[in-house]
């Protein structure tokens, strides 16, 4: 069992890292191997809507010259998704909400019924609501939602700070622990069978 994490910081060995070192260092102690990708500094490009993942239907995004694609190989063997982000302006980082509309979009098979969680990171305010961003798009994609003893919010300005955050780490274990007990005990499992999608708009 493998579960891929996302560090939507560009701050390599920052606050988010360190949140999602905690969990990786716990699901370790469960057997479960993780990776822990970096989104690094450079651009990411938004979803512009162009279709063409669907007509060429290979869950690849015609953009490949940033970091969307890779995630997306990764998670064709991963069994589970965490992400990660700093809080700017009460949001998760921009760059991270492309990339996971991205990887949704173009390779949700890739995705879907796969166990995910978010992790969020601020100084101090704001953390919630980039908490609830980041977890809506795994309910569209019938992903089961893991949660901790607490929101999953790690707090902390300077780079080492949310290490500081004794609480904030121990609710980052809880939900690595939750998350391996989830995997134990579906791995392998047939998955509820799917009525077919019945989409409804309100403009007739």
């Amino acid at each position: 069992m493998k579960v891929l994490l996302i560090n939507g910081s560009a701050r390599k060995g920052g606050n988010t890292f360190l949140a999602l070192s905690e969990i990786a260092q716990q699901l370790a102690k469960h057997g479960i191997e993780s990776e822990i990708v970096q989104i690094g500094n450079r651009p990411m490009r938004g979803c512009i809507a162009c279709g063409q993942c669907k007509v060429r239907n290979n869950n690849r995004c015609v953009f490949d010259d940033d970091l969307c694609n890779r995630v997306n190989e990764k998670m064709a063997s991963a069994d589970a998704l965490i992400v990660g982000s700093p809080v700017y302006y009460g949001q998760p980082n921009g760059s991270m909400l492309a990339l996971v509309q991205r990887m949704f979009f173009s390779a949700g098979d890739y995705y879907r019924n796969k166990p995910a969680a978010a992790v969020a990171v601020c100084r101090r305010g704001g953390a919630t609501a980039a908490f609830q961003t980041l977890n809506m798009p795994f309910m569209m994609m019938n992903m089961p939602v893991v949660t901790s003893q607490y929101w999953n919010i790690v707090y902390g300005r300077e780079e080492g700070q949310a290490a500081l955050d004794t609480e904030g780490m121990q609710t980052m274990r809880t939900l690595a622990d939750n998350m391996a007990f989830l995997l134990k005990n579906t791995y392998g499992k047939p998955l509820p069978e799917r009525e077919e999608w019945q989409p409804m708009h309100f403009i007739r």
